[in-house]
């Protein structure tokens, strides 16, 4: 018996045989790729189904958890006849107003730091341990300082959010500082590059996606810190209608900002992503 006879399959025809194939091997089944939007469509919808089922069943009392189908309509009602005297686009621009001035604070000043932080050791002794400090410590602890020192007025709200936003800028920008390529410096250099040039034109292009990253990081800690923010004396915001709805037990209207926070929150980090890709789309296939 030749070797060609002995790898041949039963049954097979001429020309189907491979000589490296495992005799009367069956073909492998092909792997089913499952999209990540699907799936998370599919959690959402069970999600959706589960709340539904436990609000027709009344299993969890209306005051604590209404339906779907009343936070909807309390939408509606908000979005054309207001609450706590403002509509809610209203209430949505007093708070894209705010997390957007303090998110640009937190680039202006944040950016400068983490450079600092991954070129030069003095920055690192200066700025890491300070960054450090503000990095564990919850708003709340140091919104009352921030009343008194700086009233009650917008620029007390804007601060604690771009406090809360500040760490982690600083703290991604110098990480892909650190991060940049050792050849590319050196490249830059041997063709004559200052200072001022290879910061500019090598180090900070290579760092936008870990700027970017914490950008996104930023964003999640300015809206969690938002809510904080406008108890000081806010007359509009999302998070001030949540709390004056919260004191009154309208719970319909706290389930309704709260989802509307998480829907603007994730058209952010949809548009930094694109963003992401449109700056650097070689980040991640280097």
């Amino acid at each position: 018996m030749s070797v060609g006879t002995y790898s041949e399959r039963p049954g097979a025809k001429p020309g189907e045989n491979d000589g490296f194939s495992v005799p009367w091997s069956r073909p492998r089944p092909k792997r089913v790729v499952i999209s990540v939007r699907l799936v998370s469509a599919i959690t959402i919808l069970m999600l959706l189904a589960a709340w539904t089922v436990s609000a027709s069943l009344q299993l969890v009392s209306p005051v604590f958890l209404p339906s779907p189908a009343a936070v909807w309509a309390k939408f509606v009602v908000v979005a054309r006849d207001g609450f706590v005297d403002a509509t809610l686009l209203q209430h949505l621009v007093a708070s894209l107003g705010r997390v957007f001035a303090a998110l640009i604070a937190a680039i202006v000043v944040g950016v400068p730091v983490g450079l600092a932080i991954g070129v030069s050791r003095i920055g690192r002794g200066v700025f890491d341990p300070l960054l450090e400090f503000l990095r564990p410590i919850p708003p709340l602890a140091y919104l009352p300082l921030i009343v008194i020192w700086f009233g009650i007025g917008e620029p007390s709200k804007i601060l604690v959010i771009a406090i809360a936003m500040l760490a982690p800028v600083a703290l991604s920008t110098a990480a892909g500082v650190r991060g940049v390529s050792r050849e590319r410096i050196d490249a830059a250099r041997s063709m004559g590059a200052t200072r001022s040039q290879l910061i500019r034109h090598v180090v900070l292009p290579s760092a936008l996606p870990s700027i970017l990253t914490g950008l996104r990081i930023a964003l999640g800690a300015g809206w969690s810190t938002l809510v904080a923010a406008e108890l000081v004396a806010a007359t509009r915001g999302l998070g001030f209608m949540i709390q004056s709805a919260a004191q009154f037990l309208v719970t319909d209207v706290v389930v309704m900002g709260i989802l509307v926070i998480a829907m603007v929150a994730f058209a952010l980090e949809f548009v930094i992503r694109r963003i992401e890709r449109a700056l650097v789309p070689w980040a991640g296939r280097e």
